[in-house]
């Protein structure tokens, strides 16, 4: 199997179903995916959430939409929160898990957890 890559279109939205089956034909043709245990992957997640972090080590806070921020620094941080999402969509997939469905049923969860009040914040 040859990996494509079918990257040069830009949709809108990308499932994480998409993700999970470029990874793994990614990790296939390459044969990483003999590498690729929960244990594994999470080390490499945590290691990316490190580097994720380290952009933001000395800067403060930062406002939204990182308007000061450089088009390279803001192609760096592209880079670190794809890595990041990558491996996590990996060791969801490895663990056999479904991680959108996840991530929406832990909303509700929260939702239930931390109901809206009627106050403002003062």
């Amino acid at each position: 199997m040859e990996y494509s890559n079918e990257f040069s279109r830009a949709p809108e939205d990308v499932s994480l179903q998409e993700l999970r089956d470029r990874l793994a034909e990614f990790a296939e043709v390459r044969r990483w995916d003999q590498y690729h245990s929960p244990r594994n992957l999470l080390l490499a997640l945590v290691g990316e959430v490190g580097e994720l972090s380290e952009i933001f080590q000395w800067k403060g806070e930062v406002a939204r939409g990182l308007p000061n921020w450089s088009s390279d620094d803001k192609e760096h941080l592209e880079e670190e929160l794809s890595d990041v999402l990558l491996y996590l969509v990996q060791l969801a997939d490895v663990c056999g898990l479904n991680l959108g469905q996840a991530a929406l049923a832990k909303i509700v969860k929260n939702g239930k957890k931390y109901p809206v009040t009627n106050q403002t914040n003062k």
